[in-house]
Parts: structure tokens; sequence; C-alpha cells
């Protein structure tokens, strides 16, 4: 097998009591790193640390994969302008966090004879969040029910319509009274 010391240097080709001897006598771990290769690939070092290293570019990896996650946000052709906003903030939120957005509005009863209202407002909403996001494709009429996919543009060129990153909290000032609550002045 193939040695390579914890500063990447080779140290030729060994046994497998050669190399732990070598191992041992520096103080580290004999590990296999490339155990497909001919022949394997070991490396002279702190096992823990390797280890660690490992586990912390795996957190790294599942951190900037956020993109991945979907969210589906359903609603009716009737809806109101306030419920719409809510609709809308919901939906930019999720893609500012960098998540995907499926909107989805779906036809009861007659409904299904007023298409083209439908497909105006998917198209509204697909402007309003053009801001965050692009849609994937165009709108598309699937059974009783129009979908439409969003993904968030990259972080940099992503701008709030709806609400705002910093919006301030509400702080209520409490009102100091001097005067005791209970009225028999024990606390």
């Amino acid at each position: 097998m193939v040695i390579v010391d914890s500063d990447s240097t080779s140290l030729g080709v060994m046994g497998l009591a050669e190399a732990m001897t070598e191992a041992r006598k520096r103080g580290f771990d004999l590990v296999e790193v490339n155990p497909t290769a001919n022949p394997p690939v070991c490396k002279i070092l702190n096992y823990g640390k390797y280890i660690y290293n490992l586990s912390k570019k795996e957190k790294e990896t599942k951190k900037n994969s956020s993109a991945t996650k979907l969210k589906e946000l359903n609603f009716h052709m009737n809806i109101d302008e306030h419920d719409y906003g809510v609709k809308m903030r919901h939906a930019e939120e999720f893609m500012w966090k960098g998540m995907k957005v499926k909107l989805q509005l779906k036809f009861r009863g007659r409904e299904m004879m007023h298409q083209d209202i439908g497909m105006n407002l998917i198209r509204r909403m697909r402007a309003d969040l053009s801001q965050i996001g692009v849609a994937d494709t165009e709108p598309k009429l699937i059974g009783k029910s129009i979908n439409l996919m969003l993904s968030p543009l990259p972080a940099r060129k992503r701008v709030r319509k709806f609400s705002h990153e910093d919006e301030p909290a509400l702080e209520e000032e409490e009102s100091h009274d001097s005067s005791p609550e209970n009225g028999n002045g024990s606390e």
C-alpha cells in the first residue's frame, strides 16, 4: 500500500506492519483514504481530527443545499386581496431563505369555466415575485389546478417587495405605577 504523510508527502510503498509501526512512531493513526486504488492509499494522520473535518465538510454541504427544499402554497381563484398579500409574503419569505416555491391555484366546481381568470391571477403572482424568484416553466393546467414552480434568484439579486428584512419589532413600554396593584402593600 502507498503511504502518505500528514503533510501530503509520499513515503512510498510499504507493507501493513511497516506502515503501522511508522504511524505509531510518529504518534498518529494509519487511515485508509482510497481503498479502491491499486495499491490502496493510506495516510498517517490524527484520526479524530480527520473525522471532525469530514463531519464539518458534510454539514457545510447540507447547509448550502437548502435550495432543494420545496414549499407549496395552495389558493383559490376568488382569493381576497388581504389573503393574497399574506400568501405573497409567505412565498417571498421562503424564497428569501433559498427554498423553491410551488404555487397551486385550485378550481372548484364551475370555476373551471373561468380558467382565463385563474391564469391571469397566476401570471400576476409570477410578476409580483419576479424580484426574488424566477419561474421554472410557464403556468400549467393539470387536472383542476394551475401549477407554477418558482426558484429563488441568487442571494445578492433578491429584492423584497411584500415584507422587509429588518422590520422593527413593536415593543410596548411598560408604565410603572407607584401604587401597589393589590392594595395591601405587601409583596
